[in-house]
């Protein structure tokens, strides 16, 4: 049970408990409840009678002992260390009772009966009697009650749950009484919360539910049994985990689940007490929780207690005195006069989230639907609990630096926010739960009707009139909130008429003002006006908006605005609305203008927020007639346009009310909205998890930039939405150009609602969409797309949302209120557009060019100065001359009186004074002067101007019903859906068409008449700076994003280059040593310096190289099967069929019978721990490469590789590298020389081979070259271990550098082979082309390997080539013998032949050792299959006649053997041999290798290398006819079987053993992984550790060998390494790859650095799941594992992967 809780409490929530699980222990099913209510037997009394007389003593000590430990301090807490010492001491006690408890329902009855009994407690701890030490025990009891603030003067008893209790208690308390008496007014009795309050000052006491007396609550405290008495103390030890586990696992007892909830909830207050002043709140919290959520989610307890206990009494009040002790006094509006007092975000109670556990459990409690019930119809709890919400009204106040930037920048709006969700937004969503039948009305009555209270009361305390402070906001409103959400719950779900809930006009005035506050301040943040504020200004205007808060937030603040709307004067609230977004001066047709409250530099984007604002509060739907299904919709929608998502950042992003995340609408839902793409990976090897995409049907008609704009924390993703749409249409042939956001028609308004069209349909919004048409038209400053933008969205929602159709001839006259009638004849918008205003009086400044204007003689004209400065009376107005002025914060002033007098008796009630108006135009200011402008434009006529000026072209609006009369009756047609600002416009035109015939002919007239062309506007020279400052800056953006483009398009054609895609133009410095060049000598390009030129002796280049010791050749197995992970105890996996084991054991087998030194020569090593060298292709001169790494180490600030390593990353590319690798200064004429062919017979050839191996290698002179080639050879010999070098029986013999540098060679040979698939038939340059280092590297290798001479009478090449004379065995017997040739390796022979001549090797030379070693083998594959041959073929084998006649013979000798199948078998042999040849010879001599089918490869290698003097077809070829000996076969082949004759003599049981039997070894992989993540997770989650025996934290298990390891495990720890690092050098020679369980991710450890590489087990949605976290089903992605191995086989970890760290050993 506890895991259960321990899981479902994950993340802090318990609200994410279901009742449900909770029930186990007290809903069994039928058979066994009727059965445990009739013929149980009873558990025989004798049986439990020990029992019983014991207990009570056991429990009684153990009590005692609790008080005993337990000393009160002056001052503090006992300290942590007291406490522990106490709790170890009892720890044998508590399990004991523990063990108890599983012993069965009849030691947990006794238990229970021991526990809740009351006389078993009065007898024993009443401390009454003759015992002292009793007596003491009860003091310290009391002491601690007394030092808990809970004893309490008589008077005050009087508890709703308890009655007096004996007099021994009453005895108690009157001893104490008066210690902490307090007084009246009732700050809390705790001295902290005195403390706190202080500051408050005359602050009323809130006033609690009548059942309840507050003090009671708080402080009395009495024990009648040692339950309660047991819980106290568990408490005053802060819950120690083995009592709360004791206490939990009684629960099954009925009895004891009552009684013990009862002492739960009566020590309430006591724990929310102990937990404030606690240390370790968190833990204690959970611990909390852990109990309270199985006690509160059984609804039927819940109901009991509720009703018994006063629970929800308690509950509200408790969380009430909690907050109380932080609060403090609120400066928002009014700071010297308010009144109100909020709570501190600062204090540890907010920051720590301590009140969590009682909001968790309040609602847990709430969830149920009767103790719900009982909170809403209680007057009092809902009193009490708006004056708790209302401690977070106006939390968090924000004040506006304006002068310098803010010294601290403080966080405590993370505590605020939290706060707000935790304790406000959530218990309303669970009483909004219970709120959605028409049944229910009563409630949202009485919510709403406390609400309101509340918000009086909280304007009242803030003194708030009409206008709020300036430069303060708060975005934490959960009165508001509350108000507004209920108010939808009772129209959405029951039918409540709104308007009788609503308060009057007065209060909704008040009501809209700081919700508005927060969406003008949204935009002055967005606008950097809050720059000085610091960061965390953005961080909470992006939190507000945030997934997990904008259901709670923003959204019912646009919903309450929309009310608001609706019911007041759409003008007064137009007004507002620009008043608050500090734009009313950028409202005049005048070019220039005063703005007083706002820098000019802000306007643009505070004009763009205000309409943005005004498109969202009448577009959005959300609360207004949208079904839950649309909501979710819209919401899926919106997201995926913004960019793709997971399936899980979906259901994080999405979090309605009422939505269960994964339920069936959601995936329904998404599967109706979204394509699923497949998880895919990128070129850099970065994974994609799997994504949803929105459909091409969403894009195209459900695509809603309104929702977008709501929903977006950062400004980026609208632009991602637009740009993703704007790809749509170009792919889908919509529209070509760049679009404007499309016009999405809304779901159609509740009837509720309609007052908000008024909004649409109002003067004031009319003048201000004409003044901003004509503005634009004009060119005017601080005016850019996004406002047309929203400009003619607004003018289309009026067109889609027009009221009842006037009649067409009678223009209507406004109503009474003809505030400006003389700007437009009615409300309609369809009507308005097409009036004409001729003459406009503006305000501007003398300098303005407008001024030098004369007014005509006499005009009947209309007027607009929106300029702040003219605050004229309507009196004043009309003498003003032939036009008039209109000040919208004039018109909204004479609004507000309005309504004011209308909602009052006091009729003289004014505006309150402002001390200094803020505003009236500072002094400073230039003068304003009254100017006249003709305008003589309608909305329509500025419309058509304005498609002109869009499209550049006269005339460029044709009206297209004139060619086709359908448009007007079907006007929907779908070209009009997508496009630019025209589209926009002719849609906008075809609408006002469609609604009014006169609008039709007008369009028409204007469309006849030929617009003359917009005049040229007269600039000023201050204007024009500005105009050219734009411009400069709009082009310089411009060329940034060329520049940036550019940069993109190279850096994409690079990585194409460095990600293994052959190009063309390769850099030279790419070509080294693949390709002939004419120039005479190769050039290297210094990727540091950027010089050009040769590599000399004195100033050498080298390749930037990285050297890894790799183990993945050994990892090559013999079956073409793959290993699996082994998942059961039945699999194991073995290495002993591996690469890397067998060469293992066949060099240990011949350094038993053979000379050690001739051994290490036979074989090569390197299979395990053999070093790869591979590079980016880039050169540098090795003295600017010494510099650049002095530099690095003076870098500070690197991370993923250590420069004291002579680790560094290439300059150009930045690919991770260890080396450098010196560049051999070559003569590319000699090269061709080398290559050319000769006609030298072979036994000249054979002569002169051996004469140069004769030459000694002489030390090379001390140059510079020289100097770097034996540093780059320390640093391969250092790369790998000791252990992976040092073979020889003698350690430090010379024979094993021999060894160990030829194997190298060999590595890189055949893991490159590897790469190319493990054959040579594709042909061309190698799979890293380009960029092969093999050339230097050969060059290297054969400088150290000349220096070692082979003594010619052990040089082997005279065995190959010569018949040696038998030598006297007795000479020799005494040491061991060599190994004979028939033994050695035939590949590594190849590599001590090559690498001991003097470089650089003729070409003629390299075809002649080719040819005698091919003899060799070719014997070699001879004897292997005589081995394999029964006794008879080999019988008629032998009598066919003398072995050089075996070769023609073949065929028709072997009776049981196919020919072809002898055929095959020696080509399969002499392959492995061939392959390597071909790619030394490509690397030596360039030139690349020949393409070809699988079946002609031994026939096309062996003509590439010279082995075939002619192409033979193949259905004639046999591979004999390859063979060139240099000395009659018969003879050699005798003289090599001699050997072996010799050697069968001493060791007959090895002979056939130690033949070379060259299996077909298949390609390196990774072990195979199961389908089903669960099945890896259920047998290695539980596996024990093999060297502690436990299991461990954090297991995983190796995917190259299968060994199961502990991460991180100190058990397992060796010399200061852990196990996986341990295991990582023993398995891949510093390469690991591991899987760990618990979190299905996969780490790459490589070196002393590691990484997490990502998972291969996926979801059905293609995501990861870290850490387990989600729980899905996990399935194998084998795209993702593909990449992984091929990462592993290529030793390209260090490349792809770019997160790296150092582990310090400790993995």
């Amino acid at each position: 049970m506890e895991n259960v809780v321990a899981f479902l409490m994950y993340g802090n929530s318990a609200e994410l408990c279901s009742a449900n699980i909770f029930l186990i222990c007290c809903r069994f099913c039928k058979r066994h409840r009727i059965k445990s209510n009739s013929n149980v037997p009873c558990v025989p009394k004798d049986l439990l009678m020990m029992s019983e007389l014991v207990l009570p003593q056991f429990i009684f000590s153990l009590i005692q002992h609790l008080r005993e430990g337990y000393n009160e301090p002056a001052l503090d807490l006992p300290s942590e260390k007291d406490l522990h010492k106490i709790l170890q001491v009892l720890e044998p006690h508590v399990s004991f009772l523990e063990d108890l408890t599983k012993m069965g329902g009849a030691m947990r009855s006794v238990l229970t009966q021991v526990l809740t009994s009351q006389q078993f407690y009065k007898d024993l701890s009443s401390g009454v009697g003759e015992n002292a030490c009793a007596k003491k025990s009860h003091e310290k009891y009391l002491i601690a009650l007394k030092g808990s603030g809970l004893a309490f003067p008589e008077d005050k008893l009087t508890c709703g749950m308890q009655e007096q209790g004996a007099g021994t208690s009453t005895l108690a308390v009157q001893g104490l009484a008066g210690a902490t008496a307090t007084s009246g007014q009732g700050d809390s009795s705790d001295e902290e919360d005195q403390d706190g309050s202080q500051g408050v000052g005359k602050r009323k006491r809130v006033k609690l539910s009548s059942t309840t007396k507050d003090q009671s609550i708080m402080d009395v405290l009495k024990h009648k049994c040692f339950l309660e008495e047991l819980l106290f103390w568990t408490i005053k030890y802060e819950f120690p985990q083995k009592m709360v586990t004791f206490l939990l696992n009684m629960l099954p007892d009925q009895d004891y689940k009552i009684a013990f909830t009862k002492t739960f909830v009566q020590h309430y207050a006591f724990i929310m007490k102990t937990l404030k002043k606690s240390h370790e709140s968190d833990t204690m919290s959970n611990r909390i929780v852990h109990i309270s959520v199985q006690l509160f989610s059984n609804e039927e307890l819940a109901r009991q207690v509720t009703e018994e206990c006063q629970l929800l009494d308690i509950m509200v009040t408790v969380l009430l005195y909690m907050m109380e002790s932080c609060l403090i006094k609120s400066e928002l509006q009014d700071e010297e006069n308010s009144l109100h007092v909020v709570v501190n975000c600062g204090e540890a109670l907010l920051k720590n989230n301590t009140y969590w556990p009682l909001v968790s459990d309040f609602i847990n409690i709430l969830s149920h639907q009767s103790v719900a019930k009982k909170f809403l119809e209680d007057h009092g709890l809902l009193v009490t609990w708006m004056n708790f919400v209302s401690f977070f009204q106006g939390m968090n106040l924000n004040k506006r630096e304006l002068n310098e930037h803010v010294e601290f920048e403080s966080q405590t709006y993370y505590a605020a926010f939290a706060a707000e969700l935790e304790a406000c937004a959530q218990p309303m969503w669970g009483l909004l739960s219970h709120c959605k039948v028409r049944e229910t009305q009563e409630y949202t009555r009485n919510v709403v009707r406390y609400c309101l209270e509340a918000l009086q009361d909280w304007f009242d305390a803030i003194n708030f009139v009409d206008e709020p402070a300036p430069n303060q906001v708060t975005f934490h409103l959960p009165l508001h909130r509350y108000f507004a959400m209920f108010l939808s719950k009772a129209v959405k779900c029951q039918e409540l008429d709104l308007d009788t809930i609503l308060p009057d006009q007065e209060m909704l005035m008040k009501l809209m003002i700081h919700p508005l506050q927060i969406q003008a301040s949204l935009s002055e943040i967005h606008s950097n006006m809050w720059v000085r504020n610091g960061l965390q200004i953005k961080g909470q205007a992006m939190t507000y908006v945030q997934s997990h808060f904008c259901n709670s937030m923003i959204d019912p603040d646009i919903y309450l605005l929309q009310v608001c709307a609706s019911r007041l004067d759409p003008d007064y609230f137009i007004s507002s609305v620009f008043e608050r977004f500090k734009v009313v001066d950028l409202l005049t047709m005048a070019s220039q203008h005063q703005n007083t409250v706002l820098d000019s530099e802000h306007e643009r984007s505070m004009l763009e927020g205000a309409l943005t604002f005004l498109v969202l509060l009448l577009s959005l739907r959300l609360h207004l007639g949208m079904t839950d299904d649309e909501i979710l919709r819209a919401e899926m929608v919106a997201q995926l346009c913004m960019n793709d998502r997971t399936h899980s950042s979906l259901l994080d992003l999405i979090s309605l009310d009422g939505i269960i995340p994964g339920s069936l609408s959601f995936e329904s839902v998404l599967s109706a909205v979204a394509d699923f793409k497949a998880p895919v990976f990128e070129p850099g090897g970065s994974m994609q998890q799997g994504m949803y995409t929105p459909k091409a049907e969403v894009w195209d008609k459900e695509f809603d930039p309104v929702m977008v704009i709501l929903r977006t924390v950062y400004r980026r993703d609208v632009q991602s939405a637009m740009d993703r749409y704007t790809a749509f249409l170009k792919q889908s042939g919509k529209f070509p150009g760049n679009p404007w956001p499309p016009y999405k028609k809304r779901t159609p308004l509740h009837p509720s609602y309609k007052g908000l069209i008024k909004l649409l349909h109002c003067k004031t919004l009319h003048i201000v969409l004409f003044t901003l048409l004509y503005k634009i038209l004009m060119d005017h400053q601080n005016l850019s797309e996004h406002v047309l933008c929203m400009v003619l969205y607004l003018i289309e929602l009026g067109l889609e949302n027009s009221p009842e159709q006037e009649s067409e001839e009678e223009e209507s006259a406004g109503g009474q209120e003809r505030c400006h009638d003389s700007w437009f004849p009615g409300s309609n918008l369809v009507s308005n557009m097409r009036h004409f205003i001729n003459y406009v009086r503006v305000r501007v400044p003398e300098t303005a060019p407008e001024v030098k204007k004369e007014p005509p003689a006499s005009t009947s004209s209309d007027g607009l100065a929106s300029s702040q400065c003219s605050r004229r009376k309507s009196l004043q107005r009309e003498n003003s001359g032939t036009a008039q002025v209109f000040s919208l914060v004039a018109e909204r002033r004479k609004k507000f009186q309005e309504i004011i007098n209308r909602n009052t008796s006091e009729a003289n009630q004014v505006v309150r004074p402002k001390a200094s108006m803020k505003w009236s135009a500072p002094g400073a200011t230039p003068q304003l002067t009254t100017a006249i402008l003709e305008v003589k434009e309608s909305i329509l006529s500025l419309l058509i101007k304005l498609h002109h000026k869009l499209s550049g072209k006269q005339n460029s609006y044709y009206p297209p019903w004139l060619d086709d009369v359908d448009v007007l009756i079907h006007p929907e047609i779908p070209r009009y859906s997508h496009g630019d600002g025209m589209t926009a416009v002719e849609r906008i035109l075809l609408k006002a068409a469609v609604q009014s015939r006169l609008n039709k002919r007008i369009i028409e007239e204007i469309c006849r008449k030929v617009t003359p062309p917009v005049p040229p506007k007269k600039i000023s020279s201050a204007e024009k700076k500005t105009l050219d400052k734009e411009e400069r800056r709009q082009k310089a953006r411009e060329r940034q994003q060329k520049l940036l483009a550019e940069f993109a398009s190279r850096q994409k054609s690079f990585m194409e280059t460095a990600m293994d895609v052959e190009s063309p133009d390769a850099d030279i410095a790419m070509e080294i040593a693949t390709s002939e060049q004419h120039v005479s000598e190769a050039i290297y390009d210094c990727v540091i310096c950027g010089q050009s030129g040769p590599s000399t002796e004195d100033r050498p280049t080298g390749l930037v190289v990285l050297l890894q010791a790799s183990s993945v050749l050994g990892q090559c197995r013999n079956s073409t099967e793959p290993k699996k992970l082994p998942t059961t105890e039945e699999e194991q996996i073995y290495s002993r069929d591996t690469c890397a084991a067998l060469h293992d054991v066949r060099l240990t087998t011949l350094q038993r019978y053979f000379k050690d030194s001739s051994c290490l020569q036979a074989v090569s090593i390197g299979w395990e721990g053999g070093v790869y060298v591979q590079t980016c292709g880039h050169t540098l001169h090795i003295d600017c490469h010494k510099s650049y790494m002095e530099s690095l180490r003076n870098d500070q600030v690197l991370q993923g590789f250590s420069v004291d390593k002579g680790e560094f990353t290439c300059p150009l590319c930045r690919q991770f590298a260890n080396s450098v690798l010196p560049c051999y200064p070559g003569n590319n004429m000699e090269r061709s020389l080398w290559q050319s062919h000769s006609n030298k017979c072979m036994q000249d050839l054979v002569q002169e081979v051996e004469d140069l191996q004769e030459q000694l290698g002489t030390f090379p002179s001390e140059t510079n070259l020289s100097k770097e080639m034996e540093s780059v050879m320390k640093d391969i010999k250092s790369t790998t271990q000791k252990k992976y070098t040092d073979y020889s029986k003698s350690p430090g013999s010379p024979d094993n550098d021999f060894l160990f540098m030829y194997s190298v060679a060999r590595t890189n040979l055949e893991l490159e082979l590897v790469h190319r698939g493990g054959n040579l038939c594709s042909g061309g340059a190698s799979t890293a082309g380009k960029r092969s280092c093999l050339n230097q590297l050969f060059h290297v290798l054969a400088m150290h390997m000349r220096l070692y001479s082979i003594d010619s009478a052990y040089n082997p090449w005279r065995k190959l080539t010569q018949t040696m004379q038998d030598k006297n065995p007795e000479l020799i017997s005494e040491e061991l013998p060599e190994v004979p040739v028939l033994y050695r390796d035939v590949s590594s022979l190849l590599l001590i032949q090559i690498l001991t001549m003097p470089q650089p090797l003729h070409k003629e030379h390299f075809t002649c050792i080719i040819k005698v070693l091919f003899t060799l083998l070719y014997t070699q594959a001879l004897a292997a299959l005589s081995v394999k041959c029964s006794a008879e073929d080999r019988m008629v084998w032998k009598e066919s006649g003398a072995l050089k006649k075996v070769v023609s013979f073949i065929g028709d000798s072997l009776s049981g053997v196919n020919p072809d199948s002898v055929e095959c078998y020696l080509q399969q042999f002499c392959l492995p041999f061939l392959r390597i040849t071909s790619l030394l010879q490509h690397h030596l001599f360039g030139g690349d290798l020949p393409s070809c089918q699988e079946d002609e490869e031994f026939t096309v290698l062996a003509s590439c290398l010279g082995l075939l003097p002619s192409f033979q077809s193949s259905d004639q070829f046999t591979s004999a006819s390859c063979l060139n000996w240099p000395v009659p076969a018969f003879d050699m082949i005798s003289q090599w079987c001699s050997e072996l004759a010799s050697f069968a003599d001493r060791h007959p049981d090895q002979v056939k053993a130690l033949l070379i039997q060259e299996p077909k070894w298949d390609l390196p992989r990774l072990l195979q992984l199961p389908e089903n993540y669960n099945t890896i997770f259920q047998y290695y989650h539980r596996k024990t550790c093999t060297v502690c025996t436990k299991v461990p934290k954090d297991p995983a298990v190796c995917l190259v060998c299968g060994t199961f390891v502990c991460l991180k495990g100190l058990c397992c720890k060796q010399q200061s390494y852990c196990e996986c690092v341990l295991h990582s050098q023993n398995c891949g020679a510093g390469t690991g790859i591991f899987l760990l369980i618990n979190a299905s991710v996969i780490i790459i450890i490589r070196g002393h650095r590691f990484c997490l590489w990502g998972s291969v087990y996926l979801d059905a949605h293609g995501e990861e799941d870290r850490d387990l976290r989600r729980g899905k089903p996990l399935y194998i992605c084998k795209e993702r594992y593909k990449v992984l191995e091929q990462q592993w086989v290529s030793h390209t970890f260090d490349h792809i992967n770019k997160r790296w760290g150092p582990h310090y050993n400790g993995l």
